[in-house]
Order: structure tokens, then C-alpha cells, then sequence
């Protein structure tokens, strides 16, 4: 009988135990609701402002097409500008103009064919084959070839009962495009450096993130932490992607909207031409976080100015974010940059191994690219660098790689 004792204080403690982790796990769920449904209302709030456009721009295109032109069909045109419209942020001018051209080849393949041979199932399935073949000789983007298909199938199965829709065909979607570019530009334009901000804050989030927790790495020699770090920050296509569009579609909008003409010179110019420079600066981040993972695995010596200039780098980069977001000189952002290569220099004239002088000069090349990302000239980034990194000699250690800047 004493060995029943422990089952039944276990099944006295079980219920306990059931009850905390049902608690646990509901408290876990309800966690993971508040997130989804935060993330959720921040899409719906990032999409309003294209909502708005989008209805916009189709109730304008239907109303000059069919009150001011008088085009049968209309339909057309509120389709067109909502197709382009849909092209992604800074290519809506070039869907435009495939959009206008691929109805042009649709509209005169389909019509010549119909003219030759008439209409019908295997006549359609005919002009929609050399409609494409058409538009891929002419050197189409697939956006160019689908609409060329598109208007081909439509002249091809309209046609019969809607006589002479080629030309109001081709003019509803030249209004269309037309409207669409209107709404954006002039009507209910979009402000470039909200949209380019919104969109550059997660890339950056990223590469301040993986930084951080490889300096932590640092510190604590673990290895897998570091790891875990270079493995979340190789996972940034989504994240440059988005951030190379936006800074696209914000230099669009400064040229085209009247409304954002000042922005050409300033703020919008610095992001647009600083997706390069932070892509750069990302994969020789993940250089540098590699290296990092191997310094540690081989025992290699670690000084305490190495994790401090990594985190100096990352501290970089959050201060460039500020500053690009509030429109201000990313002045700041080139002194904390300095920051980590000074840090550097002082990490390798303390002695460092094999990979650790690699470290050492990937922090020299990250914030070489995010001075350039700054504004800076590649000559003047790579001078400043050289000064604020210090004598190249350490007391006694191996020569600096020829990577190094």
C-alpha cells in the first residue's frame, strides 16, 4: 500500500496542473488574437489610402467614359484603371503604358484575324495564340502579354454581338489609365515619405535586430544564438523587396504629384537612393554574423570593444531610421557609424584571431555602406572610415585582411 501513495498525491496534483496549463494556454490564445487582430487593423489602415484610390479612380473612369464620351461598354475603363492602379507602388506609369499597348496588340490581332477568318471557339483560340506571340516578339513584360490576351479574348467574344467596339475598346482603357494617374497624382495622392517610411521599418527593424542579438552572442559565447541571428536576418527578401518598391513608388509620386514636387531634393531622395547602400550593408552584416558563429566555435579571443561595435553598427542603423523619418540630415546617423568603426579598431589592436579580423572588417564595410546610405560619396565614406578606425598595426597579431575598408 505504500506504493499507491504517490499516484494518488500525483492525481491529487494532476487536475492543478490541468487546470494552470488550460489557463496558460488560453491566456497564450488570447495573446496571439490581440496580435493577429493589431496586425490585421494595421493592413486595413496601410490599404485605405489604395481603397480610397482604387474606388475613386473606377467611378471617374465610368463617368468620363460613359457621360463625357459616350463609349458603349464602358466597363472597360474602370477595369483598366483599377488594373493599373493595382500595379505595384512606383510602376503604376509603366503598367499604364503596357497596358495601353498590350490592348493595342490584342485589338489588332483580334480584329484583323476576325476580319480574315471570322469568329468562333477555335478562332478565338487562335487570335488569343498570336496575340501573345505578337506581344512577346515586341519584347512585353508579362503584365504587356496577359493584356494583350486579355483584349484579344474580348474582341474575339464581343465582337459578334457588339459591333465596332475596337476603337471604344482601346479609348476606355487609354481613360483608364488616364484617370488613374490623375487620382494618384493630383486628386488623392498618397504621401511618398509615409508610404516609403512604413515600408523601410521593417528591413531596417531587422538588420538593428540581428545585430543586437549577435553582440549578445558576442558576450556570451553562444554560438547558436548567433546562429539563430544570421538565419532570421538571411530571411530579408520580403522585407528589401518592399522597401526598394516604396522608395520606387515614392520617387514616382515626387515627380509626377504637384503636391510632392519639394520632396524631389530632400527626404525622398536620401531613401531612394539609400535601398543599395542598406541592402550592401545587410549582406555584409550577414558576413560579419557568419564569421561571428565560427570566432566563437574556435575559442578565438573576443575584446570587449568587438560585441560593442556591433552594437554601435545596429544603433547606427536605428538612428538613420530616425532621422530619414523625420525628414532630417542622418548626421547622427554617420557619427554612430564612426562610433562602431572606432569600436572596431580598438577590438583589433586588442588581438584578434582568424575571424575575428574578419568581424572587424565587415564592421568597417557595413558602416561604410550606411554612410553612403547617408548621402556620402564611396570616397569620402571609405577616407572618414580609415581615419576613425586607427593604426592598422596591433601590438602583436596578424595583418588586417585586404577586404577590409
Amino acid at each position: 500500500m505504500v506504493g499507491d501513495g504517490p499516484p494518488r498525491g500525483g492525481s491529487r496534483r494532476a487536475p492543478a496542473d490541468r487546470a494552470a496549463d488550460a489557463r496558460g494556454a488560453v491566456a497564450q490564445l488570447r495573446r496571439r488574437s490581440a496580435q493577429s487582430v493589431r496586425e490585421r487593423l494595421r493592413r486595413v489602415r496601410a490599404g485605405t489610402g489604395l481603397a480610397a484610390q482604387a474606388g475613386l479612380a473606377a467611378g471617374l473612369a465610368w463617368w468620363v467614359a460613359a457621360d463625357l464620351l459616350h463609349i458603349p461598354l464602358p466597363l472597360f475603363a474602370p477595369i483598366s484603371a483599377v488594373v493599373a492602379l493595382a500595379a505595384s507602388v512606383g510602376q503604376r506609369l509603366r503598367r499604364t503604358v503596357e497596358l495601353l499597348i498590350g490592348v493595342s496588340v490584342g485589338v489588332l490581332v483580334g480584329d484583323l484575324l476576325i476580319f480574315l477568318i471570322g469568329a468562333g471557339p477555335w478562332q478565338l483560340g487562335l487570335i488569343v495564340v498570336l496575340a501573345i506571340i505578337v506581344a512577346v516578339f515586341i519584347g512585353g513584360s508579362p503584365a504587356l502579354v496577359v493584356q494583350s490576351a486579355a483584349t484579344a479574348v474580348l474582341i474575339g467574344t464581343l465582337t459578334p454581338s457588339v459591333p465596332n467596339l475596337e476603337i471604344p475598346r482601346f479609348v476606355a482603357a487609354l481613360v483608364g489609365g488616364a484617370v488613374t494617374l490623375v487620382v494618384t497624382a493630383v486628386l488623392l495622392p498618397l504621401n511618398p515619405l509615409r508610404v516609403v517610411n512604413r515600408a523601410a521599418g521593417p528591413a531596417l527593424d531587422l538588420l538593428i535586430d540581428q545585430l543586437e542579438a549577435a553582440a549578445e552572442a558576442m558576450r556570451g559565447r553562444d554560438a547558436d544564438r548567433a546562429q539563430a541571428a544570421l538565419d532570421r536576418l538571411r530571411d530579408n527578401k520580403k522585407q528589401l523587396g518592399a522597401f526598394g518598391e516604396a522608395a520606387q513608388g515614392a520617387r514616382e509620386a515626387s515627380t509626377l504629384s504637384p503636391l510632392h514636387w519639394g520632396n524631389r531634393r530632400g527626404p525622398m531622395e536620401r531613401y531612394a537612393q539609400s535601398v543599395e547602400p542598406v541592402d550592401r550593408a545587410m549582406r555584409n552584416s550577414g558576413t560579419l554574423i557568419r564569421r561571428a558563429v565560427t570566432m566563437i566555435e574556435d575559442g578565438e579571443p573576443i575584446p570587449e570593444a568587438m560585441p560593442a561595435a556591433v552594437v554601435a553598427l545596429a544603433q547606427a542603423v536605428r538612428v538613420l531610421r530616425r532621422e530619414f523619418t523625420a525628414g532630417n540630415d542622418p548626421d547622427r546617423a554617420r557619427e554612430q557609424a564612426l562610433r562602431s568603426v572606432c569600436e572596431a579598431g580598438r577590438a583589433y589592436r586588442a588581438g584578434v584571431g582568424f575571424s575575428g579580423e574578419v568581424v572587424v572588417a565587415q564592421v568597417r564595410t557595413a558602416a561604410s555602406d550606411l554612410l553612403v546610405a547617408t548621402g556620402t560619396s564611396q570616397d569620402d565614406a571609405n577616407r572618414t572610415i580609415r581615419h576613425a578606425f586607427g593604426p592598422l598595426t596591433p601590438p602583436a597579431g596578424p595583418t588586417p585582411p585586404a577586404a577590409s575598408r
